[in-house]
């Protein structure tokens, strides 16, 4: 989300960037020309024009901020005269679990609404805009269709099922008492350890400009059918400008290149959408040559309202306006004075709205630049259809998880795989005895990877998706139809010897952020998958290997011991279409990278057209029945070492991984136990007296987590109640977790971090993850110790 400077904040403004001094300062007339069409006429100007004249500076302000529904309340509404409210990743609906089916997001949308169009004194009515990042469907809300995300839609080459999938979506999303979508993503990922590369259509800017304005007209509609009267939704472009180009791949980063390569790579996507009449953009986190984007005023303002000719409004990120200098969450005049029409405050909201009229009265923000901002967002919500109170879609909650939508979204998965290597094995006969394996065979969640019911994708179940069906159950249903069988084996493990496996393995889901890596390699240093293929080609059965990943991966070892190889990515919540190709041959591979794939573990940034461009497989790769080919023994050395990958699980079945270790005081024991899941799989700790157990390794800096509301995890089990304080610490912040400790058996503590920040932990620096003190005799068994972003029960003990 992007912000705007008072000025250019100094024209000649330069930073060192990696090949020396780079400007920070946008050319206007160096930029493709574009046009917003459908947003501006006469009429619609007019009404605005009169509504304007009505709101008082309070409701202008209010027009200008944007809540999260875990926050505000509807009441609040009555003080703060917000304009938009949007429900963030993990965010629940009013009274109901953040896991609900469309009826609750509904209510919660009218409740809000219902405050906002009163009729009272000195309170001049406007409809809100309600937004949630529907990013491969409408996937806050329980049963709708999850499409393939961005990189798998890419590898598809097909505009028109976008444009398909971008109505489905809007479908879903209107029946859900929503009218905003934050996407498309229309990054251009250049390092593949960005943990938001799944998110970019393709590393090549021609593919994301191919999709961006097919995108934009599913979503919202074309012409007369716009509007969410007809079941479409605004879209919101993102994010604005370079987030896929990070120097090192850093989520929130720095974008370091000239001008002509900000141009030609990573602003291919935004003049297509331009032109395609999208009515919001959203302002990237990043910066360019070290100036943030939500405080570059010549991008946001000369470039993209000015030069691209964009007439609608410019939404921030998740307090994204709080990271320019000289800013803080609840204080920021100069986001709006660069050009942000709307700054995302999900829990600054109150006080950046008192800041900001105080701001406007003192004449720090010109009332110019507030009307040019209001003027925008009212534009929006007039051809949105907002102020027109007919909402026909809620009345149709079939819409979500349609046969129809599940039918497009099997489609897209189907063309989606990327066959990498066949041996003669594909494609299967219907008629086979086939053993389905890995404990992502039938996981839905797993299948479906990040921004999937929760922020991070995580602590998902089947029973979560009610209508999916999980690849197993597809692979299943395509066999018992042909006269074979399907069997399920998590670990491989058979009875009756199969004909074939097809083993499915891969990345846990992620979102942005905590799917940062710092190496290529596929489970580096815990090759389990890995070791399931070996079982399986020891006893001589051939194998299928489904991939999923949201990135390219070093997999040169799974590949080695695979007869076929598919990139499936994360194909969402119908696993049928991964059965359409995989079984009876009725339906031949189409899907080509649109990522380049890497040939060792080390080739972060492997773009086409690049200099020194060397991968596995390239750029517009893919194999196919009609169109096969031979992949060679391939070198199993990574290039880079494997601990690198882990900067977030400190202790997992029943060892601390590298690149952390766990050191001991004198007075505490260790010895190796049973967890609830594993043999041998925790430690226990036992104190005979004062001491410390910790969890040490390098330097991690967890700002990012911190502000993130990321928790620190522990499972573990008392074996000898406490008698004394107990003190759970990270990186010097320390609190008594003793009272917390009561109950018996395996449980689960989550302390956010802000909580050990809160208690003096430096968290820029964090060399000690975990420090677990005793005064007196003590005995716990930990299982796992990690990173997490669930907040089901996050406690911060009381000082």
């Amino acid at each position: 989300m992007t912000m705007r400077g008072v000025s250019y904040l100094a024209v000649a403004l330069m930073t060192v960037a990696a090949g020396g001094a780079v400007a920070q300062v946008a050319h206007p007339d160096q930029w493709p020309a574009a046009k917003s069409t459908g947003l501006v006429d006469a009429a619609t100007e007019a009404k605005v024009t009169a509504l304007l004249s009505r709101l008082s500076l309070e409701e202008k302000i209010g027009q200008m901020i944007q809540a999260d529904i875990g926050a505000i309340k509807p009441e609040d509404l009555r003080t703060y005269p917000l304009g938009s409210i949007l429900a963030g990743g993990s965010s629940p609906p009013i009274g109901s679990p953040d896991r609900s089916p469309a009826a609750p997001w509904v209510a919660t949308s009218r409740a809000f609404n219902a405050v906002a169009m009163e009729q009272r004194a000195g309170h001049t009515a406007v409809p809100l805009m309600f937004g949630v990042d529907a990013v491969h469907g409408n996937n806050n809300v329980v049963g709708a269709t999850l499409f393939p995300h961005n990189i798998g839609l890419g590898a598809m080459r097909d505009p028109a099922l976008i444009r398909k999938i971008g109505a489905a979506t809007a479908a879903e999303t209107a029946a859900a008492g929503i009218d905003w979508a934050f996407g498309p993503t229309v990054a251009v990922p250049q390092d593949d350890r960005w943990g938001r590369s799944y998110e970019g259509y393709s590393e090549d800017p021609a593919v994301v400009g191919s999709y961006a304005g097919a995108m934009i007209e599913g979503l919202q509609g074309v012409g007369a059918d716009r509007g969410i009267q007809h079941g479409h939704v605004a879209a919101s472009v993102k994010h604005f400008l370079g987030d896929g180009g990070t120097k090192d791949g850093i989520d929130q980063g720095d974008t370091q290149v000239d001008e002509a390569t900000l141009i030609r790579i990573h602003a291919a996507g935004y003049p297509p959408a331009i032109k395609a009449g999208t009515m919001t953009v959203m302002s990237s986190f990043s910066s360019w040559n070290g100036q943030k984007m939500h405080g570059n005023r010549s991008l946001l303002t000369d470039v993209l309202k000015g030069r691209m000719g964009f007439e609608g409004f410019v939404v921030g990120d998740w307090n994204g306006h709080g990271q320019i200098p000289g800013c803080t969450n609840t204080d920021c005049p100069a986001t709006f004075n660069a050009g942000l029409d709307m700054a995302m405050a999900p829990d600054s909201w109150k006080g950046l709205f008192d800041t900001t009229l105080a701001a406007a009265r003192a004449g720090k923000i010109p009332m110019a630049r507030i009307d040019d901002a209001v003027r925008r967002i009212l534009r929006v919500k007039m051809k949105l259809g907002l102020f027109d109170p007919a909402r026909p879609y809620e009345a149709q909650p079939h819409q979500v998880g349609s046969a129809a939508h599940r039918a497009v979204a099997r489609e897209a998965v189907a063309k989606s795989l990327v066959l990498l290597k066949n041996n003669g094995v594909l494609p299967i006969k219907a008629s086979a005895n086939i053993l389905v394996v890995g404990d992502a065979a039938d996981d839905i969640g797993r299948q479906s990877g990040g921004w999937t019911l929760s922020w991070q994708g995580d602590g998902n179940t089947n029973a979560d998706f009610p209508g999916a069906t999980s690849i197993f159950a597809g692979i299943a249903t395509a066999a018992n139809a042909g006269g074979g069988s399907a069997t399920l084996s998590s670990d491989g493990r058979f009875t009756t010897k199969p004909d074939v496996a097809i083993v499915v393995f891969g990345e846990q889901p992620y979102a942005e952020m905590r799917g940062d890596i710092r190496t290529l390699e596929f489970e580096a240093g815990d090759k389990q998958s890995l070791a399931l293929l070996k079982q399986l080609k020891a006893a001589g059965i051939p194998t299928v290997s489904v991939f999923l990943s949201g990135r390219p991966l070093w997999v040169n070892p799974e590949l080695n011991q695979s007869d076929a190889f598919v990139a499936s990515w994360f194909p969402g919540s119908e696993g049928e279409g991964v059965a359409d190709v995989l079984i009876g041959g009725k339906r031949d591979f189409s899907g080509t990278l649109s990522f380049s794939w890497p040939k060792t573990a080390g080739q972060f940034t492997l773009n086409r057209g690049a200099p020194g461009y060397d991968p596995l497989f390239p750029f517009g790769y893919g194999l196919s029945y009609a169109k096969p080919g031979k992949v060679d023994a391939l070198s199993e050395v990574a290039g880079v070492d494997a601990s690198l990958a882990n900067t977030s699980l400190f202790f997992a079945r029943g060892r601390v991984p590298a690149p952390f270790r766990l050191d001991l005081d004198p007075a505490v024991t260790r010895e190796a136990v049973d967890s609830a899941t594993a043999q041998e799989g925790a430690v226990r700790l036992t104190w005979k007296g004062k001491g410390t157990a910790r969890i040490t390794g390098p330097e991690l800096s967890l700002v990012r987590e911190t502000n993130a509301d990321l928790n620190l995890q522990v499972t573990y089990r008392v074996d000898t109640p406490a008698t004394g304080a107990v003190g759970l610490a990270l990186g010097g912040g320390r609190v008594d977790v003793a009272p917390l400790l009561g109950k018996a058996g395996w449980q689960v503590l989550r302390v956010p971090l802000k909580c050990f920040r809160d208690r003096g932990a430096t968290v820029e620096k964090v060399a000690t993850p975990m420090t677990l003190d005793a005064a007196a005799p003590f005995s716990v068994s930990i299982a796992d110790v990690r990173l997490a972003t669930d907040p089901a029960g996050a406690t911060c003990p009381a000082a």
